[in-house]
């Protein structure tokens, strides 16, 4: 995940979550005036909000500023990386908020006609590549569910439509052929496919950093004349951090219903 796609994301997370944009600087800096809700999931204060509470006071969320780009100011704004604390908060959060969504294209037709919107599951994923190392990657799969067609960054394919969470005049969604189970099914099966095909460099070096450490082990325990429970202990702590694993997670997904002339612009 690029930087300035940590940037649309987060940009796309505070505007659906109603927070007022203070300042959008540059593509890397955001300041947003938080909502209470917001407040309460990110900045950890439950002292404040239950006194607020039990006081009646006027609420006062507080204003958040994050960038995705270092700078010489490192006091402006808290840097924000895929991986970083905050970032994995946020993702954490859209669960409790609204995983999923339903969205139709707002196409502009008149009553001489009617336009077709065809239904789309979106996911996004992200797969980390687990060891003593850890490397995320996050991937926006779109699947049609009439003809079975899959579009990889569909976030981005999302961004370029104009988007209403109700059905425009003069359309009408097409029945789906393929169930979003079944869809689910097929996008898992492709992020498969991605890992199974990635380059495997990453696990053979950490299955090669895990056999010194054994080494290492079985040497400092090699002239003991009974095997402690300590070493059975540390050999599955060494198995623990260096065994290799892909871990697949469903960030959000959602319905999109879309005009037919999206896949051809």
């Amino acid at each position: 995940m690029l930087q300035k796609d940590i940037h649309e994301f987060l940009d796309r997370y505070f505007t659906a979550n109603e927070c007022e944009i203070i300042e959008r600087r540059d593509k890397h800096l955001l300041h947003v005036q938080l909502t209470i809700e917001l407040d309460k999931l990110l900045m950890n204060r439950p002292f404040y909000w239950h006194y607020q509470e039990l006081t009646g006071a006027e609420p006062n969320p507080m204003k958040l500023m994050l960038k995705t780009e270092q700078t010489e100011d490192d006091t402006e704004g808290e840097f924000i990386h895929f991986g970083s604390p905050r970032l994995h908060q946020i993702f954490q959060s859209t669960r409790q908020l609204a995983s999923y969504i339903r969205l139709f294209e707002n196409v502009q037709q008149n009553e001489s006609s009617y336009v077709p919107l065809v239904p789309w599951l979106g996911l996004n994923i992200k797969v980390s590549y687990q060891c003593d190392r850890k490397k995320d990657f996050l991937h926006s799969i779109g699947l049609n569910l009439i003809n079975g067609m899959m579009v990889s960054e569909f976030q981005g394919l999302l961004e370029s439509k104009p988007l209403t969470p109700k059905i425009p005049d003069y359309c009408y969604t097409m029945s789906s052929l393929i169930k979003p189970v079944s869809g689910i099914k097929r996008i898992e099966q492709y992020i498969d496919h991605v890992i199974e095909s990635d380059d495997p460099q990453w696990s053979i070096d950490a299955r090669k950093r895990w056999q010194e450490d054994e080494d290492l082990l079985d040497h400092f325990y090699q002239d003991t004349e009974e095997i402690p429970e300590s070493y059975h202990l540390e050999k599955q702590a060494l198995k623990d951090l260096y065994e290799p694993k892909a871990v697949v997670q469903i960030i959000n997904g959602g319905m999109f219903y879309l005009s037919n002339s999206t896949m051809m612009n």
